[in-house]
């Protein structure tokens, strides 16, 4: 709660916003006619960049999230070049795709992150997501070498393992304002994006006043092809052996504490020698608040192993 809160914004030392210096506002192609939003910066610490770090933001989130901004900045000092992406119907960028975003739609962010690989061809190549965004960076990289994207490290930042759990967690075990604090943020999001296409009737009244379960299955039976909301969830899930056959080096990072991903889903992991799994005793979700400062262990973390990359 903290790690989002309005509190933290205004705590925040000023370096942690520096990535907004100087951003550009880019328009990145996700295939079949799908646009999506990012922000690059080019960094300025080094003669030569140490290569592009690309950060996805978790669900309901956008390029300007907190920790995507901090993120971004601490790596930016470091001399990496930034590119924040915005996810379909996130950040302000509803109008521009009538259909609606949902979890499964990774063939968009695999596309688009090869035109960010062709059009910023600084290496190398390095990725960082968060929660949801934690889940498509380990998505994308397992699909990374067959389609010739030159990734060389994804990090998930308490990635979502097994959707089903995660809902029944968010549901059933969380205190009740996690729930409250998500379904505000995507019922904003749906009337923007009614605002956005008049025309169409993404959902009825009573389906929008349906809890995160109801409302899930609703835009899986009216959006998808899945047929049934356990196939949705089946189909960007990642628990299991699911990973196994991952090739590019990757990190997992979680908090045992975590309320709204449970940890039992990453003990349960079946990993590959090149994937790492690091599970902190504390963090919260996404969180690992450090100090009154309000900064995160997570910029120091995924700078780490970012920069090992190059040295």
């Amino acid at each position: 709660m903290l790690s989002s809160s309005g509190v933290r914004r205004m705590l925040l030392p000023r370096r942690a916003y520096q990535v907004l210096e100087g951003a550009q506002t880019v328009m990145v192609d996700g295939g079949d006619g799908v646009r999506l939003t990012g922000a690059y910066t080019a960094q300025k610490t080094q003669a030569v960049s140490r290569g592009l770090a690309v950060l996805f933001h978790g669900w309901e989130g956008s390029l300007d999230s907190t920790y995507v901004l901090q993120t971004g900045s601490r790596l930016l000092a470091d001399g990496w070049d930034i590119f924040r992406l915005n996810f379909r119907d996130h950040g302000e960028s509803h109008g521009l795709n009538e259909a609606l975003f949902h979890s499964c739609r990774i063939d968009e962010v695999v596309h688009a992150l090869g035109d960010i690989a062709q059009r910023w061809p600084a290496r190398p190549l390095a990725l960082a997501g968060f929660s949801l965004g934690g889940n498509f960076a380990l998505r994308v990289a397992m699909q990374a070498p067959a389609k010739s994207i030159p990734l060389s490290y994804a990090l998930a930042v308490c990635p979502i393992i097994d959707p089903s759990e995660g809902l029944f967690s968010l549901e059933e075990t969380a205190p009740w304002f996690y729930q409250a604090y998500f379904m505000n943020k995507w019922r904003h999001s749906l009337r923007a994006k009614q605002a956005a296409f008049p025309h169409r009737e993404y959902f009825e009244l009573q389906e929008l006043k349906q809890n995160l379960r109801g409302l899930t299955e609703a835009l899986v039976l009216r959006h998808t092809d899945f047929g049934s909301l356990q196939a949705y969830l089946d189909g960007y899930s990642v628990a299991g052996r699911a990973l196994a056959s991952l090739q590019i080096p990757a990190t997992i990072l979680t908090a045992r504490d975590d309320p709204v991903i449970p940890v039992d889903a990453f003990e349960k992991l079946e990993l590959p020698g090149n994937v790492e799994l690091d599970i902190a005793t504390y963090g919260g979700h996404c969180g690992f608040i450090r100090g009154w400062d309000m900064t995160s262990f997570c910029d120091d973390y995924i700078a780490a192993r970012f920069n090992a990359l190059t040295e």
